[in-house]
């Protein structure tokens, strides 16, 4: 199946196999989870979210500072 991640500096289109994680997708393109907010249509997904069809994933950046 096809998966878009798209956000902020990303626009990445990947292969995966069904039942493939969120989490498994980003560590394909080598963001690493904790960085990332992933949401699909104004929803956020938690990255243990299984994936079963084509989508595109939005990210948004996690910053954090003190």
């Amino acid at each position: 199946m096809k998966i878009a991640l798209k956000g902020h500096g990303h626009n990445h289109e990947i292969d995966l196999d069904k039942g493939s994680t969120i989490k498994q997708a980003l560590e394909k393109v080598g963001i690493h989870p904790s960085t990332v907010i992933v949401s699909h249509l104004d929803t956020v997904l938690p990255h243990t979210t299984i994936l079963n069809a084509d989508v595109s994933l939005e990210l948004t950046i996690v910053s954090s500072g003190g």
